[in-house]
């Protein structure tokens, strides 16, 4: 990064982010000099007067936020500016957890976290909480640590000391997150993970159980990937999905709704809307809200043209939204980054060219792209909640 850049980022922080708002007018007037260069829907140019996803979606009823973290909105105030004037919700993209929070087996460390809390009141963002239990991101004292004997204190004073903590703060928790695997988990599609193999499948039950005691306030949220194309792997597990969610709800687990991450591809053409739309009417019938939890859009293998590139990913995400949206069980939709200047895909799946990724809304400038406007028209023309 140029030096200049740095020294602006140092001033911006300096004024705040208050002022780094304001200073966002300018890029979004730009934004929309940009706007007529793209084919768009007379729906679209209906959203143009909204500076904000997050406007768009809730004048339908339903939520937009994005995953970030500590290090983004606490050093880059302009960066911070145009997510407080995007979103609605902030989800900890690793600040929640065991990783993060537990130094040690009888530890936490809330300082970054307790930080993001305050960020959210000072701005009023909901707050989500991701992820109480998942079989990665675990410190390295874990392996040593815990074992069949003692897994279920473990995990239970994980839980209740985290959500306990921000009891009454947070509107959903990701309960428990990707614990099935297909084919390669056991024959019920449940993943092989430490938990499982320390505590059985009670381990879910447990988790929600103690999730609800400490937090009866927060929507409590199974989280999952790999459920939205027509192939194979995608509809074994789509399968799984549902008989795992029909055995916790016959033993009375405290589920409240389903998570699906949609990290889709723009080079997929494996979809079928009628095939989603079924999953989801499956989901809804069993009286669970539904949200779409860390979207966003691969751009590998699509041609290195910007222009081209940015046209597919914008088109997979209208395609996606417009039928997920249709079912009035999804409350909200909440893309795992905001810009491309922060994104997880830089690093774990890169173009093979070694161009930038450009998986996200903004772009690295804070830009609004193509998928910006293909979101907006999606919210627009979403069915009211």
């Amino acid at each position: 990064m140029a030096i200049q850049s740095r020294l602006g980022r140092r001033r911006l922080l300096q004024i705040g982010i208050g002022a780094a708002i304001a200073g966002c007018s300018s890029i979004r007037q730009r934004s929309r000099q940009g706007f007529g260069s793209h084919s768009l829907s007379p729906s679209a140019l209906a959203t143009a007067g909204f500076n904000s996803l997050a406007q768009v979606a809730s004048r339908k009823g339903f939520f937009y936020g994005a995953a970030s973290d500590y290090a983004m909105l606490s050093s880059d105030a302009q960066f911070a500016a145009r997510y407080v004037e995007n979103c609605r919700i902030l989800v900890p993209e690793n600040g929640l957890k065991w990783r993060a929070l537990r130094p040690s087996p009888t530890e936490f460390d809330f300082t970054k976290t307790d930080w993001l809390f305050d960020f959210a009141v000072k701005y009023s963002l909901q707050m989500r909480g991701h992820t109480l239990v998942w079989h990665l991101s675990l410190p390295r004292w874990f392996s040593e640590t815990v074992n069949s004997r003692n897994a279920e204190r473990h995990l239970v004073h994980h839980i209740e000391s985290v959500a306990g903590r921000y009891a009454g703060k947070v509107h959903s928790w990701d309960v428990v997150n990707e614990a099935i695997e297909v084919p390669d988990g056991r024959p019920d599609g449940l993943r092989k993970s430490p938990w499982l193999e320390f505590l059985g499948e009670e381990y879910i039950d447990l988790s929600f159980r103690v999730a609800a005691q400490a937090d009866p306030e927060a929507l409590r949220v199974y989280n999952d990937y790999g459920l939205q194309y027509d192939t194979s792997s995608h509809a074994a597990k789509r399968h799984a999905a549902l008989r795992l969610l029909e055995r916790l709800q016959a033993k009375g687990t405290p589920i409240q709704a389903f998570g699906i991450q949609s990290h889709l591809r723009a080079s997929e053409t494996r979809f079928n809307a009628e095939k989603l739309r079924q999953f989801l009417r499956d989901i809804a019938s069993m009286g669970l809200k539904i949200l779409i939890t860390e979207l966003d859009v691969s751009d590998q293998g699509l041609p290195a043209d910007i222009e081209q590139r940015d046209r597919l990913v914008a088109d997979a995400y209208r395609e996606y939204l417009d039928v997920v949206l249709d079912e009035p069980a999804v409350i909200a939709v909440l893309t795992w980054g905001l810009s491309d200047r922060y994104t997880w895909l830089s690093e774990f799946k890169p173009r093979e060219d070694g161009l930038p990724v450009r998986p996200l809304p903004l772009d690295e400038n804070l830009e609004r792209k193509p998928a910006w406007w293909a979101i907006a028209q999606a919210f627009d023309n979403a069915p009211l909640r």
